[in-house]
């Protein structure tokens, strides 16, 4: 076997391999054309690692854009980016890939529906122009604009402007609605959440604007979807000074008995059954 040849690595999935990239990795990685399946796969295992190196993720817009399609997916990377753990670039350039590219060697990574190779060299001539030639793709690419919010900060900002109980509501519809097919967002959770905690609509648009998540005009007009359709109701609340104010309640008795984390597929299915 040629000593510059490393054996190709065979693994259960993307994230195994990266898993595995990663963990030998002493300087930065740079990630070339990877698919969502290898941007999933680099997240898991940087969200898990504490002592990861630092990731440099170069895609074409369009996988960026799917990857950070679903508001856990992309607050996930979001939490990374904030880090300094993960940067994100577009290229508008066509890329090779997916590669993952160390200080020691290059992985080529080739997937099919039920397992997951690393190709590897650590050819030191070979390695060095390869991070080379894409180190100046990398420069010429774009920044990627974010806007999600960092999880962690929405986490932590729920519990403050509100209480731990409604946080707890919120991350737990949260993760239900990573795995739901219906047509609700993180706007809609966040709604969904007040009205079980029947919080102020005035308090849950603000603290979603304050912290990145949606403008107060989107949660205004996401409650009047959710109240025409019988999910929520409101009721005015007196202010010392100016218009009263809506406390949000859920309106429909499936939703009432339901668990924090069954809400979302019971508002899924409400939502599908007037449409």
């Amino acid at each position: 076997m040629n000593p510059t040849m490393q054996p190709t690595r065979i693994e259960k999935n993307a994230t195994d391999v990266c898993h595995m990239v990663l963990d030998s990795a002493t300087e930065d990685v740079l990630a070339v054309g990877p698919s969502p399946a290898v941007i999933d796969g680099l997240v898991a295992v940087l969200s898990q690692h504490e002592s990861a190196p630092t990731v440099r993720l170069l895609a074409t817009e369009s996988v960026l854009k799917e990857a950070v399609g679903e508001f856990t997916d992309a607050s996930a990377i979001a939490d990374l980016v904030a880090d300094d753990v993960l940067s994100l670039r577009a290229s508008a350039a066509r890329l090779d890939g997916p590669l993952l590219l160390t200080d020691e060697r290059v992985v080529s990574l080739v997937t099919t529906d039920e397992r997951a190779a690393g190709l590897a060299t650590d050819d030191a001539e070979f390695v060095g122009a390869a991070r080379n030639h894409y180190a100046d793709y990398w420069t010429d690419a774009d920044p990627f604009n974010l806007r999600t919010p960092p999880l962690s900060r929405v986490q932590e900002t729920l519990e403050t402007e509100f209480d731990a109980e409604l946080a707890d509501d919120f991350e737990a519809m949260r993760i239900a609605l990573a795995e739901s097919e219906g047509d609700l967002d993180e706007v809609d959770i966040s709604l969904l959440t007040a009205a079980r905690n029947e919080a102020l609509l005035y308090d849950i648009s603000t603290w979603g604007e304050s912290v990145g998540l949606a403008s107060r005009a989107t949660f205004s007009r996401k409650k009047t979807h959710l109240e025409e359709r019988g999910l929520i109701t409101t009721e005015k609340v007196p202010i010392d000074v100016g218009r009263p104010r809506l406390r949000l309640l859920l309106g429909d008795d499936r939703l009432q008995e339901a668990d924090a984390g069954e809400v979302v597929a019971v508002a899924a299915g409400l939502l599908a059954a007037v449409q």
